[in-house]
């Protein structure tokens, strides 16, 4: 490693709660092994653009507790393309930028591996809401979603016992059912609906009336945004059934990003941060870190992007015999 080694950071695609805390975990580690630090704005677009700023211990400071990314986030079509990709590649070269961390979702350990391909010296950071990212066993960001999701839920559940109603609560969850079938069991849905098990209208209206005939005394169903089911039209359809329930309809939306992230994420982003820049001192690269267990360690971006996580099907059953 040169004398004086510079790394990038930047945090790319949908943010996530404790990417604040992985960024500083990066640069006072990264000053520790007496290396600079350029952070880089807006995400690869940034990085197409040259938006470099250098990153001092003093810059980080306040913003391990601060949701979001201080180092804003953006998609960029342009780095799709391999020319951006040269372009990007370029513009690191002109500032003397050695290696890059990048912290971000699936979409980002893409864009980290089509830059390891072309000889850049690449960390991956898994930060997703979805928990949707393969090689960890959960990315940061996961956890405060997940208790932002179950605080919402416990107060619809007050209302929805007071009125007798049935609360259909979207999650986030395009291409996975993770945060569904999670808050599914921990805060007692009668039914989870996600996109790896596809249902019907009629499975779900059958649900609610069940939970009605039972002497429920309300019903809570967490769909999935990418379930195949729009809430919308799901909450008009079962009324026009006449069920039991009269039902009531919330989208959490992006509501799920947002907010100071819980002790988990902020010691899961502060251990990755640590390891990618190790992984670097240790000349490793073209890897992701990754939680296995209970250890941090480095999973081969190749196979990052070559597999898909899947929702773990036995925590689905569990949530529907614990509904009952």
């Amino acid at each position: 490693m040169a004398e004086k080694f510079t790394i990038g950071v930047l945090t790319s695609g949908g943010d996530a709660p404790g990417m604040n805390a992985a960024i500083r975990a990066v640069v006072r580690t990264a000053l520790a092994n007496n290396m600079d630090v350029l952070g880089v704005m807006h995400g690869f677009e940034g990085l197409l653009n040259g938006e470099f700023r250098p990153l001092g211990a003093r810059d980080v400071g306040g913003i391990l507790q601060r949701g979001g990314t201080v180092l804003l986030t953006s998609r960029s079509k342009r780095f799709l393309e391999p020319t951006g990709q040269r372009d990007a590649i370029r513009k690191m070269n002109e500032a003397g930028m050695d290696a890059l961390i990048v912290i971000g979702g699936e979409g980002s350990m893409n864009g980290a591996y089509a830059l390891a391909q072309k000889g850049v010296k690449v960390i991956g950071i898994p930060g997703s809401i979805d928990n949707d990212i393969w090689g960890t066993n959960i990315a940061v960001g996961t956890d405060t979603a997940m208790n932002t999701i179950m605080d919402a839920v416990d107060k619809l559940r007050d209302t929805a016992s007071s009125h007798q109603r049935a609360f259909l609560i979207e999650t986030m969850g395009r291409n996975s059912g993770y945060l569904a079938v999670m808050a599914g069991i921990v805060c007692g849905a009668e039914m989870v609906l996600i996109p790896e098990a596809p249902v019907t209208v009629d499975e779900v209206a059958k649900a609610v009336e069940e939970a009605y005939q039972r002497g429920k005394t309300h019903a809570i169903l967490i769909n999935a945004e990418g379930s195949g089911i729009r809430t919308t039209d799901l909450a008009q359809k079962i009324d026009e059934m006449d069920v039991g329930f009269k039902t009531r309809m919330t989208i959490l939306g992006h509501i799920q990003r947002g907010g100071s992230p819980t002790a988990y994420d902020r010691l899961l982003a502060s251990r990755m941060g640590v390891k990618a820049v190790e992984a670097l001192v240790e000349g490793a690269h073209g890897v992701m870190t990754g939680l296995k267990g209970k250890g941090v360690e480095f999973i081969p971006l190749a196979d990052v992007i070559s597999n898909k996580r899947r929702v773990n099907m036995e925590y689905f059953h569990m949530a529907k015999v614990l509904a009952r």
